[in-house]
C-alpha cells in the first residue's frame, strides 16, 4: 500500500463506476423491489457486463481479478441503493470465487463462463436448520454410488433459492466433523432437488430466501470442488471476504441514511427554523458521521490485510464486520428518529434500510461469534 489512508486512482474509478451503475439501475427502483418482493435478475446481467459477477475471479478465468478492498468499494456503492441487492452480489461472487480458486480445469470450463457474465446466478449453501453458527455440524449427506453422490438433507436461509441456476453446496461425505465436509456444484434442474416456499422476512425483500431440499438427489462426482473432505476449509476461506462485504453493505446503507437525514433536517422547519439548526440535531449528525468513518476506516484496513494474507486478517475481518454492522444499524436508527413520524413511513427510504440492515449483524457469522473470534485471538497471545 503506497498510501494506506487513500484510495488509488484505479480504486476511485471502480468506486465511481459502481456508484453510477447504482444511481442508474438500483436506487430509483429499490423501493418498488422491496414492496413487490421483486428479484432484479435483469440488473444482475447488466452488473455482469461490468465484471461485477466475478470481482475476485482471476483474469485467466474471465474475471476482473480485483482485491478485497476493491470488492468492498463496489458493495458499499451498490448498498447505497439497496443493501439486499448488493449483499446478493457478494454471495454470487463468493460462490464463483470458490469454483475459480479450488475447482479443477474441467469444472471451471463448465461453470465459470456463465457465472462470470451472470448469465447464470449462483447461491451458496452452508447453513442448515440445525447448524448455523456451528457450521461444521452440518448433516446434509452425500454418499457415493458409482460415479455419483446421492444427497439427502435440507439447507436453510439460502438467498436466491428456487430462482438461481447454480448451488454451491457444502455436504457431509464422511463422519469426521470438519474434515468430513465436501463441496459440490449442483444445477437447478437436477432431479431430487427442490425448494421450500419463500420465507416471509422483516427485510431483504428484493432477495428471496428459501430452503434447498435434497431427496436422493444424484450429482456427478465431477461436480465436486477440490478434494473430498476439503469443503469446510473452502467455506472458511470464503468467510473473511464475505464478512468484509456484508460490513461494506452496512456502510453503504448507513451513508445513504446519513445523507437523507442531512437533507431532511435542512428542509424540515419547526419552531420557526430548520431542525438542522438545532444543536441536538447537529450533535446527532456529527456522531453518526463519526461512527460511520470509524467503521469504514477499520473495514478498509481489514480488507487490505485479507488481500495481503496478513496473519491477523481473520481477527481484523471479524472486528470490522462487527463494528460496521452494529454502527450501520445504529446510524440508520438515528436517521429514522431525525425524520420523526415520516421516517416510519414507506414514502421515505429510511424504514427500508432500517429493516434491511438489521440482518447484517446475523449474517456471515453473528456479531456474537465475531466477538468470540476476536476474544479468542487476544487471549491466545
Amino acid at each position: 500500500m503506497t498510501n494506506q489512508f487513500d484510495l488509488t486512482d484505479e480504486q476511485r474509478e471502480i468506486q465511481e463506476l459502481a456508484r453510477r451503475f447504482t444511481a442508474d439501475r438500483i436506487t430509483p427502483f429499490a423501493g418498488e423491489w422491496d414492496e413487490t418482493r421483486h428479484y432484479p435478475v435483469d440488473v444482475w446481467k447488466a452488473a455482469g457486463e461490468l465484471g461485477f459477477g466475478a470481482i475476485y475471479v482471476g483474469e485467466e478465468s474471465g474475471g476482473i481479478g480485483l482485491g478485497r478492498l476493491d470488492a468492498a468499494l463496489i458493495m458499499e456503492a451498490m448498498a447505497y441503493g439497496c443493501p439486499a441487492t448488493s449483499a446478493y452480489v457478494s454471495i454470487h461472487n463468493m460462490a464463483t470465487w470458490m469454483i475459480d480458486r479450488f475447482g479443477d480445469k474441467a469444472l471451471k470450463d463448465r461453470f465459470l463462463p456463465d457465472l462470470v457474465s451472470m448469465n447464470k446466478i449462483a447461491s451458496y449453501c452452508l447453513t442448515e436448520p440445525g447448524s448455523g453458527s456451528d457450521a461444521a455440524a452440518l448433516k446434509t449427506s452425500a454418499r457415493r454410488e458409482g460415479d455419483h453422490y446421492v444427497i439427502n438433507g435440507t439447507k436453510q436461509f439460502i438467498s436466491g433459492a428456487g430462482y438461481n441456476d447454480i448451488y454451491v453446496c457444502m455436504v457431509r461425505t464422511s463422519e469426521e466433523k470438519a474434515k468430513g465436509i465436501s463441496c459440490l456444484v449442483i444445477e437447478k434442474d437436477t432431479p431430487g432437488l427442490s425448494f421450500g416456499a419463500p420465507e416471509k422476512k422483516l427485510g431483504w425483500n428484493a432477495s428471496p430466501t428459501a430452503q434447498v431440499i435434497f431427496e436422493d438427489c444424484r450429482v456427478p462426482m465431477e461436480n465436486r470442488v477440490g478434494a473430498e473432505g476439503d469443503g469446510f476449509r473452502f467455506a472458511m476461506a470464503g468467510l473473511d471476504g464475505g464478512r468484509l462485504n456484508i460490513g461494506a453493505c452496512s456502510l453503504g446503507g448507513a451513508q445513504r441514511c446519513l445523507d437523507e437525514a442531512v437533507k431532511y433536517t435542512k428542509e424540515r422547519q419547526q419552531f420557526g427554523q430548520s431542525i438542522a439548526d438545532f444543536q441536538n440535531t447537529q450533535f446527532t449528525l456529527a456522531d453518526m458521521a463519526t461512527d460511520l468513518e470509524a467503521a469504514r476506516a477499520l473495514l478498509y484496513l481489514a480488507a487490505a490485510k485479507v488481500n495481503a494474507n496478513a496473519p491477523d486478517k481473520s481477527r481484523f475481518s471479524a472486528m470490522a464486520k462487527r463494528l460496521a454492522t452494529d454502527n450501520g444499524s445504529s446510524i440508520v436508527d438515528r436517521a429514522l428518529q431525525l425524520h420523526g413520524g415520516y421516517g416510519y413511513l414507506r414514502d421515505y427510504p429510511i424504514e427500508r434500510f432500517w429493516r434491511d440492515l438489521r440482518v447484517h449483524s446475523i449474517l456471515e457469522g453473528t456479531n456474537q461469534v465475531m466477538r468470540m473470534i476476536v476474544g479468542r485471538e487476544l487471549t491466545r497471545q
